[in-house]
């Protein structure tokens, strides 16, 4: 029987896909958003199992994302691969500043693009480069494409229009000049969707097959709608044809009951062994239509008919199970559950809330523990504050921390969080001078609330989360003592398909001194995550 393998191969929020295999290996890259550090990179020798090797914009002087809004930042990497160097083009995001809007959105609005960038390495475990930006690129969703005779290009969306045509964009192609990395010769415009009046045509990528020319995109929205199409042409300028048969893959069809939804974004990739793939993000919703996992990155088989890709073949939507690549299987050693901080830097699983300007954490003060500083930013504000987080990748899950704090003023809190955005998160806190409380918070719509409180003694405390689908249960103990409820709370509101947005969400611990100066510290001696069968036991 023919090996088979597990969608999604990247659980968790890794949305945006784009792949390029380098001989026998395969590199990943995925949006990070607001989050730092920037475009999640990650490799594999078989295209199912992937190992994380870091991230294209790990430094705060690469990229600025002081003030980013939530779902907004970086968006759409494409990573390439010509002549021993890596190219990875994306778009960086800033409601606040002016330019053209940009698309995706299943509500209304839409953010700004501050600018299309180009970032390079010969490793792609790093370093990267500093950004080169591309002036006069308009639009977003960057790709690029290396050709046989040696020239370069790039492609991209553009809302042309966006108060006279909301949401109606076209895809367009311009030579790059490598050498002085900038936009050069004439503009040309490829493509305005495969549907009559199509809503945002995006994520648009280039293939040469054959003697003949693909452009792939997304359309639709990244929400339920979402959908991938294709045309090509005999020249890389057009006129460009669609299939026929478009979509050439979607979930809008199968209603929002159906496992996997909102499937797009896709990009293509040739194995050595002559197989075609293809990477794209879809979420896999619960009964009710929430998803906390977000977008993730599932893989699906592509075939060739007429001169035509067909998606799935045989199935026609993306597959929980499918047969494997025929690749040699790779499988990497899998991550451990609990991290005990032992190393002098965290690990590529966790990420940060925007560009951190000051070293607020450490893992060598106290060897064994990662510290976290007590600062006046909260998650409630549009800042960097004292939080690392890692993606929830399970449906059911339990994470829990041992955390040790001594709150010294009215406003410290330090605790365990499940954050979707500063409008909506689940925290249980620890705060209170002279007699400590472990507090349940529900944020929502930007408004706190305390759910439940509970004394709690002097000493290190253990904090944990138990979630089976939306039910949410918030556990404390003391290092000795048996685990008690603190309260439950519905988790579901947290989903991208509830709280908006276009990241999943993030597990982690925070620390915060409540807007005032602070020399407190909160200490967490580790921190384990994992998931678990819905009805079983948590560990």
């Amino acid at each position: 029987m023919a090996a088979r393998f597990a969608n999604p191969v990247l659980p968790g929020s890794h949305p945006d896909p784009s792949v390029c295999r380098v001989g026998e290996d395969y590199y990943l890259a995925t949006s990070t958003f607001e989050y730092f550090p920037g475009i999640a990179l990650h490799h594999s020798r078989d295209l199912v199992h992937w190992r994380p090797i870091g991230s294209a914009l790990d430094r705060p002087e690469q990229l600025a994302l002081d003030g980013i809004r939530p779902s907004g930042g970086l968006y759409a990497p494409t990573i390439r691969h010509a002549d021993g160097t890596f190219y990875l083009a994306c778009t960086l995001v800033d409601p606040d500043l002016p330019g053209s809007t940009v698309g995706g959105s299943a509500g209304g609005g839409a953010p700004r693009v501050r600018g299309n960038f180009v970032v390079t390495a010969t490793d792609p475990a790093g370093p990267w480069s500093a950004p080169a930006w591309l002036d006069g690129a308009p639009g977003f969703d960057p790709s690029l494409l290396f050709d046989d005779d040696g020239r370069a290009w790039y492609c991209g969306a553009w809302e042309r229009d966006p108060a006279g045509r909301p949401g109606r964009t076209t895809v367009w192609l311009q030579e790059l000049d490598r050498d002085r990395m900038a936009l050069t010769g004439p503009r040309h415009f490829l493509w305005e969707g495969a549907m009559r009046d199509a809503r945002w045509a995006e994520g648009p990528h280039l293939y040469r097959v054959d003697g003949a020319w693909y452009l792939l995109a997304a359309e639709g929205g990244t929400s339920w709608d979402h959908a991938v199409v294709v045309a090509r042409s005999r020249h890389r300028t057009g006129p460009y044809q669609p299939c026929p048969r478009n979509p050439v893959l979607t979930s809008r069809h199968l209603g929002r009951g159906a496992p996997v939804v909102g499937a797009g974004h896709a990009d293509l990739v040739q194995t050595q062994a002559g197989e075609w793939w293809a990477v794209l993000l879809a979420m896999r919703p619960t009964a009710d239509g929430t998803c906390n996992t977000g977008r993730e990155t599932f893989l699906v088989p592509v075939t060739w008919e007429d001169g035509w890709p067909v998606f799935a073949p045989g199935e026609g939507r993306v597959p929980l199970e499918e047969r494997a690549p025929a690749l040699a299987p790779h499988p990497w050693p899998a991550p451990p559950r609990r991290d005990d901080f032992d190393a002098p830097e965290l690990g590529p699983e966790w990420l940060l809330l925007r560009t951190p300007r000051e070293r607020w954490w450490s893992l060598t003060e106290r060897p064994g523990h990662l510290r976290l500083r007590l600062r006046p930013a909260s998650l409630a504000d549009r800042a960097n504050p004292s939080f690392v987080g890692r993606r929830v990748a399970h449906a059911s899950f339990a994470a829990a921390v041992a955390l040790e704090f001594s709150p010294a003023a009215a406003g410290e809190r330090a605790g365990l969080v499940l954050l979707h955005s500063d409008a909506a998160q689940l925290r249980l806190d620890v705060g209170g001078v002279g007699r400590r409380t472990v507090r349940l918070v529900r944020r929502a719509g930007g408004v706190e609330e305390v759910a439940a409180e509970q004394p709690v003694g002097p000493g290190p405390l253990l904090l944990g989360v138990e979630a089976r689908g939306r039910a949410h249960r918030f556990r404390v103990a003391d290092r000795q003592g048996a685990w008690r409820t603190v309260g439950t709370l519905d988790g579901g509101a947290l989903s991208a398909t509830v709280a908006g947005g276009f990241f999943g969400v993030l597990v982690g611990v925070h620390a915060t001194a409540g807007g005032a100066a602070s020399a407190t510290v909160a200490d967490v001696d580790w921190f384990e995550y994992g998931g678990i069968d819905a009805a079983g036991p948590a560990w």
